[in-house]
């Protein structure tokens, strides 16, 4: 298989992991910066160029784009996806998830469970908002937030007025949420790859604080997701057309809730925690699914498929 991995930085423990899998699988692949990524687009076709030079023939393509460049990274992404580049994740699946609102709405269109939310836009109707949530305390999340910057706990209605006034003066997009309490400042990342969950973490929040990233001083263990877990992720990973995702869940007195769904989830944390090649799962997937058959080196290990079965692979 002939692969390209989008990312800015090819240091990145992700891209590195990823990088490593592949060709420890026999496959050849590229990192390529999705900023670098020029096109050509017409009606007798579409074509890219990288650095003064033509991309063309690749099976496959993992995106590793950050919030900071979707617009312009789906935009290389969907060239390739229409130059007959097969991804895990299509550049609108990306989109989907990358909008919490568009995100939100889709998962409970198909009755996935998640914290209630609120979302408005004019002031005179900051009040009937809340009360549609109901009393505090409440969350409060800028719309394209990443690792837990731009959310906000609010105990009191007067707060949670003042902040919404506030990011309403900056022109900001944001969701209200409730605060589900006994989760108790954990929350659950499930690692979905196809229609499995090969591998899961429970992260806590640090003392004084309710956003368990670990990006934020969150700590993390690898941990068995429930049946139950399991299927409400591959759900919402399937809702947004995700074929990879990392899926966070807290668990709730009325089962596990989607706080988030990301569509470009790091490695570190959860292989470090789980202790599960993940990138190896990753690249397994993509490349039984890209348009030539994958390779494997003699003396491979068992493919993503078998350690499942056996039902070894947490």
């Amino acid at each position: 298989m002939k692969l390209a991995i989008l990312s800015r930085n090819s240091k990145l423990y992700s891209t590195r992991r990823l990088v490593e899998a592949a060709r420890e699988r026999g496959h050849s692949v590229r990192v390529l910066d999705p900023l670098r990524c020029y096109m050509r687009i017409a009606s007798d076709g579409f074509a890219m160029h990288y650095k003064g030079r033509a991309l063309a023939d690749y099976d496959a393509v993992v995106p590793r784009i950050g919030a900071s460049v979707t617009r312009y990274g789906t935009a290389v992404l969907r060239q390739f996806e229409l130059m007959g580049t097969y991804t895990p994740n299509p550049s609108d699946a990306i989109l989907k998830a990358r909008d919490k609102l568009r995100c939100h709405q889709l998962l409970a269109a198909q009755g996935i469970g998640l914290p209630a939310t609120v979302f408005g836009d004019n002031p005179d109707d900051t009040h009937d908002l809340l009360a549609m949530l109901g009393p505090p305390p409440h969350v409060i999340k800028l719309n394209e937030g990443t690792q837990g910057a731009g959310v906000m706990l609010t105990e009191k209605p007067s707060a949670s007025r003042s902040v919404i006034e506030a990011l309403r003066g900056l022109y900001a997009n944001f969701l209200v949420q409730e605060f589900v309490a006994e989760a108790k400042g954990a929350d659950l990342r499930c690692f979905v790859v196809g229609d499995a969950v090969v591998a899961a973490m429970k992260r806590q929040a640090p003392k004084g604080d309710f956003r368990s990233n670990l990006h934020r001083g969150g700590t993390a263990k690898g941990v068995r997701a429930s049946a139950v877990e399991q299927e409400v992720a591959i759900r919402a990973a399937r809702a947004l057309g995700l074929g990879v995702a990392g899926v966070d869940l807290i668990r709730s007195k009325r089962g596990p809730l989607v706080l988030e769904v990301n569509a470009s989830p790091g490695l570190e944390g959860i292989e470090e925690a789980s202790g599960v090649d993940v990138a190896g799962a990753v690249i397994e997937f993509v490349g039984g699914r890209s348009r030539r058959p994958r390779t494997r080196p003699t003396g491979a290990g068992r493919s993503l498929a078998e350690k499942m079965a056996v039902g070894n692979y947490f």
